[in-house]
């Protein structure tokens, strides 16, 4: 579910594997392709270090500048790592020290730009890299400092040449706000506890990357013309041994899904699960959940009042949904006769085909298992994507709340749909 791999020190590895072509035929193979923070942070004879070498990996490519490897540390030398120093960035800038006013998109968008320009030569020599170990079945790892421009932007590269679709390279590009929390508090602690000025910092809003990638075909054409024109490879014999040994077929079997209720220990599961949903959402223009919305307190409330479960397939988990008793808010005072079902979420690109529909008759399941007549939920009234999926499960649209307070404080507009369930 979760491509951020736990590390106490690392903040932001994570597994490229998994993510779909764009005509649904292949998928990344796991494994073989992680993107990272600084791996300057490892220490051997940790748990951190036990757990990196149990990846396999034979490959580490840093695209810091030597200085900034040389201040903050570099992976450290094992006989199964080969190392690379490949500074793609030639024209560095401080972040931290932005004004507030300075809008992420166009801003981060440009120093993109230049370093497509400027580190050419790193550029190609990791492309070359990541394809030799791909054709030895070798993992490898690349990273930057926070693991999101950098890095973000070569997996945006690499990701495009195996066919992934655009929405997909946006969404891995936003993951990053998941480990956001994390870097700020790293950058603070190095920083005698002071704040960056910038807002934006550590962020990775999804037209960051949207930008970028717009402005890689007007100046360009494709990925693929800069990787032939400007880089000086040979884009498609390049993108055929990354397709060749970086891609596997999708799977055509899937297993069941099993039903569990959360407990007070899952709730940062549920937050990464919540988070990850959200940021699948955002990439593709739907505008419905926010990352950070809902903490670990939210979900252990929905615990207490009502009911939080989890799907898995084959032991993982493959999404949640929770289960309340009454929903003032969005529905006002009712009787007894109904459960509303919030917070139907799957785990983007791992769970089953239809693993949501699913899901989502097992909550009216166990609604009708109370005696319950209706099945209710709600979706802001801004998402008609949302709305006609559910209109597609059977649900028929029986008003609008047009000032839902959710506890944000700020009052939004939903439509709410019902479901008969029994007479």
């Amino acid at each position: 579910m979760d491509r951020h791999i736990p590390f106490e020190k690392l903040h932001n590895f994570r597994d490229l594997g998994g993510y779909p072509t764009a005509d649904g035929r292949h998928r990344v193979r796991p494994g073989l392709l992680y993107r990272s923070d600084s791996l300057g942070k490892l220490t051997e004879g940790t748990s951190d270090w036990d757990r990196f070498l149990s990846l396999g990996v034979g490959a580490v490519l840093d695209l810091r500048h030597p200085w900034e490897a040389d201040t903050a540390g570099r992976v450290p030398a094992h006989p199964s790592l080969a190392y690379h120093n490949l500074s793609i960035e030639h024209r560095p800038y401080d972040q931290a020290s932005l004004g507030p006013d300075v809008d992420p998109g166009p801003y981060l968008s440009e120093r993109f730009m230049e370093v497509a320009e400027d580190g050419t030569k790193e550029m190609a020599r990791a492309l070359e890299l990541i394809a030799d170990s791909a054709a030895a079945a070798t993992p490898l790892v690349f990273h930057c400092a926070s693991g999101k421009d950098r890095t973000g932007q070569l997996a945006a590269v690499v990701l495009t040449l195996l066919g992934i679709a655009e929405t997909t390279v946006v969404e891995d590009f936003t993951l990053t706000e998941l480990a956001t929390p994390a870097l700020l508090a790293d950058w603070r602690r190095r920083n005698d506890g002071r704040s960056p000025a910038w807002p934006a910092f550590g962020r990775t809003p999804a037209p960051v990357m949207r930008l970028f990638l717009a402005a890689m075909r007007s100046r360009y054409g494709s990925i693929e013309a800069y990787v032939t024109h400007t880089l000086g490879l040979d884009a498609p014999a390049l993108t055929e041994s990354l397709r060749a040994n970086l891609l596997e077929p999708a799977p055509t079997a899937h297993p069941p899904l099993t039903y569990r209720r959360a407990t007070a220990s899952d709730a940062a599961l549920l937050v990464r699960l919540h988070g990850t949903a959200a940021l699948w959402q955002l990439a593709r223009g739907i505008d419905q959940w926010k990352p950070g919305e809902k903490d670990e307190a939210h979900f252990r409330t929905r615990m207490r009042e009502g009911e939080v479960w989890l799907a898995h397939a084959d032991g993982r988990p493959a999404g949640a949904f929770e289960l309340w008793w009454d929903d003032p808010a969005a529905w006002g005072p009712r009787p007894a006769d109904a459960g509303y079902i919030h917070r139907l979420m799957i785990t983007p690109h791992t769970a089953p085909p239809a693993a949501g529909r699913r899901m989502l008759t097992e909550a009216e399941s166990r609604i009708a298992a109370t005696g319950r007549r209706y099945a209710r939920l709600d979706c802001l009234s801004t998402n008609p994507r949302l709305r006609a999926y559910y209109e597609s499960a059977g649900y028929t649209v029986v008003g609008e709340q047009k000032s839902k307070d959710g506890g944000t404080g700020a009052p939004y507009a939903v439509t709410l749909l019902e479901k008969r369930l029994r007479d």
